[in-house]
């Protein structure tokens, strides 16, 4: 499946959203990460931001929920129309019963999984979902530096899901940038949330553009 970029507006001007994410036309999603102050340190946005942000863009939405239950405050997100939500593994209690239910509401069932977490024991889960997000840096700031040791939990991710034969799309978030989007593809990653990669290049679409073409020459041809 060709790669799909997700640039994050954690790292765009704050104060001119809809300007940021009018730079990067090339994206696939634009990736708005929401924190609570309790399941990650940081607090960024809420639901109100989210939707008046839906206004300014075409783009689809893919929304990463850093919070506590995940099981309540998740189903609202797909109701105004984003295209993804993904919620924590280690947050929610109904694995299965809440990715059913964003489906149900219109969204891509997601759910994201701590660098220390591993993915074996939710190998069970993954068929209820549409797209695993395994992050490569600990959950809460962006600019951090890429954990490799994630991945050999991407290739283990991919193992899985083609063991299932499930049409299973792997994301990679955190320090994601030119000098990593190649190893996270070759483990078997296809949908990149870069960033400072993105929104610090002179040109960001241009390095929306560069990042896909990475991602997609390590991948190599698909069907």
């Amino acid at each position: 499946m060709p790669a799909a970029i997700t640039p994050s507006i954690l790292n765009a001007d704050l104060s001119r959203l809809a300007d940021e994410v009018g730079r990067i036309p090339s994206a696939d999603m634009v990736h708005v990460d929401v924190m609570d102050g309790h399941f990650v340190p940081n607090l960024t946005f809420g639901l109100p931001v989210v939707e008046s942000l839906m206004k300014h863009t075409a783009l689809p939405i893919d929304m990463h929920l850093m919070i506590e239950d995940p099981d309540r405050w998740a189903p609202a997100f797909a109701e105004i129309g984003v295209a993804s939500v993904s919620f924590h593994a280690e947050a929610a209690k109904a694995h299965v019963r809440l990715a059913r239910e964003l489906r149900a509401k219109g969204a891509k069932a997601c759910m994201a999984l701590n660098p220390a977490t591993d993915v074996t024991p939710y190998a069970g889960v993954l068929g209820e979902l549409d797209m695993l997000l395994i992050m490569t840096v600990e959950p809460g700031f962006g600019g951090q530096p890429f954990l490799d040791l994630c991945l050999p939990k991407i290739k283990r991710a991919r193992r899985i899901a083609s063991a299932q034969e499930l049409e299973l799309r792997i994301q990679v978030d955190g320090g994601v940038s030119a000098e990593t989007i190649e190893r996270c593809a070759v483990a078997g990653a296809d949908v990149f949330v870069a960033g400072s990669a993105v929104y610090s290049a002179a040109d960001p679409d241009q390095m929306v553009r560069e990042l896909r073409r990475l991602a997609d020459e390590a991948a190599g041809p698909t069907d």
